[in-house]
């Protein structure tokens, strides 16, 4: 029975980092879904925009001038990048959902068999 406690304090502990871990992955994924957003918007700016238009990209301080057709291969490779991203972390979610529901299955059969042994010492 003292076994099966450790045991269920230790499945307890791993679904714990389990939850965790998923929050702090779905909050990355929140972050880059707004820098997508971004991204899409300012790639929705420079469709309207003249091809003479000056555009400017701010390093640290400054403002430096950008070639427009660096600017969209800029953005559209941030896109790329960010789908990406996406994309892996929501694989990561997916097995860490995963996981979890395993920990939580394994940690209710623990529980059972020891409210089952606990139930057996009280009536025996």
């Amino acid at each position: 029975m003292e076994e099966d406690q450790a045991k269920l304090q230790a499945l307890s502990e791993t679904l714990q980092k389990f939850q965790d871990d998923l929050q702090t992955t779905i909050d990355a994924r929140q972050k880059l879904e707004a820098q997508q957003q971004e991204n899409k918007a300012v790639q929705k700016e420079f469709v309207s925009l003249a091809d003479d238009a000056g555009i400017y990209k701010l390093v640290g301080p400054v403002l430096l001038k950008q070639d427009k057709t660096e600017a969209v291969s800029a953005v559209e490779g941030r896109l790329e990048f960010i789908g990406k991203e996406i994309s892996r972390i929501e694989g990561r979610i997916q097995e860490l959902q995963e996981g979890s529901e395993k920990k939580r299955v394994e940690l209710l059969q623990v529980q059972q068999k020891l409210q089952l042994a606990a139930q057996q010492q009280a009536g025996g």
